[in-house]
C-alpha cells in the first residue's frame, strides 16, 4: 500500500497493459471521473462535478481537469455512467463541448437525467442505453453491466475486460436487502466475476469508516411516518433532486395521511417528472398538485418537496430561511431534511436550520431523528465484497483520504497483499501489467472552476483569491493627480473604500505613507504615472499590513495634471 506525491509524467504504457487514471473523486466527495487506457484507446467512467465550499465564493461547480486527455479526445471510445447523481454526470456537458459525438453509455434513468441536462447546454448527445446483465464492446474494452442499489434507482457496476485483465468498478453502491424498488445489488454476479479472476477492484470508500452494514431504506419509514402523523401545519421536505427513493417514501406518507404534494424548484420538478414518466416513481392520481394550488388548501393538507438540503444559498430551502422565497415559513410548519450532511457543508446547513427555526418551524434532520440512511456500503458490506471477489489488486475510490485509507485497511485485513492495495489521489497514474498494479506517474488533475459562463481560465485562481481577500479585508481605491514635469503630486490623494471602515487618522497615515514613498522615488528619477500607481499600491499595502494587520485589495489610479 503506497501513495506517491512527487511523481513525473508516466512512461509509455506497455502494449498489453491497462492504465487507470482517476481525474476526480479521490481525496474528495465529488467530481468523480476515471480514465482507462488500453491499446491506444480511452474509456471514461463517470464525469461529475464537485460543489464549491464557503471559501470558494462565486463558483458554480468544480470540474475534473480534462487537460491530460484534451489532446486525445478522438481516442475516447465512450463515457460510461454508473448512475445519475450530479457528482457522476454533472461534468458530462463540459466534456461533450470539446467533442460532441463521444458515445455516452448508461441506464435508462441515468441517461434521462443526463439528456435533460444536455438540453440546457444545447447538446444533442449520442446515447447508448444499457441495463444490468448486458455486455457491450467499445473498441478494446469489453463491458459488462451489473445491478447495484444506491440512493438513486438504476445504478450500475461496470466490469471492464481487456487483454490486460478484468477490472470491476462498483460505482456508488450498498447491499440493501430490502430495497424499495426490489432491485438487489448483484452479488451472484460479483461472485461470478471473482471466480473468473478480478485483477483490479475499484470500490466505493465513502462509508468505509462506518462499522457494520448500512441501514435499509425501509428503516427510516417509521420516522417519516411520525413526522406526517404529528405535523400540525405544512410539511416542507428538502432532498436531493435525484433522490427518487426518498421522494417515493415522502409521497407514500402523504397519501397515507391524506395530504397533497407539490414539487418546488426547477431541478426537482424536472427530475421527478422524468422518474414518474419512466416508472421509477409512483404518484397516485390526484396527489400531485401545482405549488400555487397548495395556497388554497388547509395547511394540514399540504406537503412541499424542494431542493436545498445542503444549505445551497440559491436553493429553495435557503431562500425560505432568508425570507426571500414566495413560500413563507411560519409557526407550526415542519421542515424535514431528508438527506445526508455532506462533509464541508455543515456550516451552510446549520445556518439554514437556524433560519428556519427562527421563523417558528420544527426542523427534523439526521441529527435529531432517523430520517436518512446512506446510499453507500459500510465496512461490513465492503469486507463481504472483498471475501466474495478476492481481487488481486485494490484501488479504493470515491472518498476523502480517511475513507480511502479505511477502505484499504479493510482490503488488507481480508488478505489482499498490502503492496497490491493502492491509495492514490487525483491525477496519480496506475498501470495494470501482467496482473500487477503499480503507480507509474502523475498527470494534471487541478480543480477547474465554472465561474458563471466561464470554465477554468488562467485567471480563475487569482480571481478567487481576490474575492476571498475582498470578503476579509475589503477594497481601497487611491486616486492621484501627477505633475509630470516635476514627478510630484499636484493635489492630495483621495481614497474610496468598500468593505473597510476608515477615519481621518487612517487617511492621514495612508497619505503620509504615499508622500514619503514618492519623495524617496523622486530622488532617483522623476516619477511617471505608471510608477506612481505602483508606489501608491505598495506603500499603502505595507503601511496597512504593519499598522492594521489588514490587506485590502488596493487599486491605484494616477492621471496627469
Amino acid at each position: 500500500m503506497k501513495h506517491e506525491l512527487d511523481l513525473s509524467t508516466p512512461p509509455s504504457l506497455p502494449k498489453r497493459g491497462l492504465r487507470v487514471t482517476p481525474l476526480g473523486g479521490l481525496g474528495e466527495i465529488g467530481r468523480n471521473m476515471t480514465v482507462f487506457e488500453h491499446k491506444g484507446k480511452l474509456l471514461i467512467v463517470d464525469c461529475g462535478v464537485l460543489f464549491p465550499e464557503e471559501n470558494q465564493p462565486g463558483i458554480n461547480v468544480i470540474l475534473p481537469d480534462f487537460s491530460s486527455i484534451r489532446g486525445r479526445l478522438n481516442d475516447i471510445e465512450a463515457i460510461v455512467l454508473t448512475h445519475g447523481h450530479e457528482d457522476h454526470i454533472g461534468g458530462v456537458p463540459y466534456l461533450l463541448r470539446e467533442r460532441k459525438d463521444i458515445p455516452v453509455i448508461g441506464s435508462e434513468l441515468t441517461l434521462a437525467f443526463l439528456s435533460a441536462k444536455l438540453e440546457e447546454h444545447r447538446i444533442v448527445p449520442k446515447l447508448i442505453e444499457v441495463e444490468e446483465g448486458q455486455r457491450r464492446t467499445m473498441g478494446p474494452f469489453d463491458l459488462e453491466f451489473l445491478a447495484v442499489n444506491h440512493s438513486i434507482p438504476d445504478g450500475l457496476a461496470i466490469a471492464i475486460r481487456t487483454e490486460a485483465g478484468l477490472v470491476l468498478h462498483t460505482g456508488d453502491f450498498k447491499m440493501d436487502q430490502f430495497p424499495l424498488d426490489k432491485r438487489l445489488t448483484d452479488l451472484p454476479g460479483f461472485a461470478r466475476l471473482g471466480d473468473e479472476g478480478v485483477d483490479l477492484f475499484l470500490v466505493d470508500s465513502t462509508n468505509a469508516e462506518v462499522p457494520g452494514f448500512t441501514m435499509t431504506e425501509e428503516d427510516i419509514r417509521p420516522a417519516i411516518d411520525a413526522v406526517f402523523r404529528t405535523a400540525p401545519r405544512r410539511i416542507i421536505v428538502s432532498s436531493f433532486a435525484s433522490h427518487v427513493h426518498r421522494i417515493q417514501q415522502v409521497i407514500d406518507a402523504a397519501v397515507l395521511n391524506k395530504r397533497k404534494v407539490a414539487f418546488v424548484g426547477r431541478s426537482m420538478v424536472r427530475n421527478m417528472g422524468i422518474a414518474e414518466k419512466l416508472g421509477f416513481l409512483n404518484i397516485p392520481k390526484g396527489v400531485l398538485v401545482d405549488a400555487k394550488a397548495l395556497e388554497r388548501m388547509k395547511d394540514n393538507q399540504a406537503v412541499l418537496i424542494c431542493t436545498g438540503s445542503q444549505g445551497e444559498p440559491m436553493a429553495a430551502l435557503a431562500r425560505m430561511a432568508n425570507r426571500e422565497h414566495t413560500i413563507q415559513i411560519g409557526e407550526g410548519d415542519t421542515v424535514l431534511l431528508a438527506s445526508s450532511l455532506i462533509p464541508g457543508n455543515e456550516n451552510s446547513i446549520y445556518r439554514v436550520i437556524n433560519g428556519l427555526t427562527r421563523w417558528g418551524a420544527n426542523v427534523v434532520h439526521k441529527g435529531n431523528a432517523k430520517v436518512h440512511v446512506s446510499g453507500h456500503a459500510s465496512a461490513g458490506e465492503l469486507v463481504y465484497c472483498y471475501n466474495l471477489i478476492e481481487p488481486k489488486n485494490v484501488l479504493p475510490v470515491h472518498g476523502e483520504w480517511r475513507h480511502l485509507k479505511a477502505n484499504a485497511d479493510l482490503a488488507i485485513r481480508t488478505g489482499v497483499p498490502a503492496d497490491q492495495v493502492l491509495i492514490v489521489e487525483d491525477g496519480i497514474v496506475v498501470d495494470l501489467v501482467d496482473g500487477v498494479a503499480k503507480v507509474t506517474g502523475r498527470v494534471a488533475a487541478e480543480l477547474v472552476f465554472v465561474d458563471g459562463m466561464t470554465v477554468g481560465g488562467e485567471g480563475a485562481d487569482k480571481a478567487l483569491a481576490d474575492r476571498l481577500q475582498l470578503s476579509n479585508d475589503g477594497a481601497v481605491t487611491i486616486l492621484g493627480i501627477l505633475d509630470t514635469d516635476t514627478g510630484k503630486l499636484a493635489e492630495p490623494v483621495e481614497f474610496i473604500s468598500r468593505g473597510f471602515v476608515h477615519d481621518s487618522e487612517w487617511v492621514a497615515g495612508a497619505t503620509k505613507a504615499i508622500n514619503d514613498a514618492m519623495a524617496v522615488a523622486n530622488k532617483s528619477s522623476r516619477v511617471d504615472g505608471r510608477a506612481a500607481e505602483e508606489i501608491f499600491t505598495a506603500s499603502v499595502s505595507r503601511w496597512m499590513q504593519r499598522k492594521y494587520r489588514r490587506m485590502p485589495v488596493i487599486t491605484s489610479v494616477v492621471v496627469d495634471a
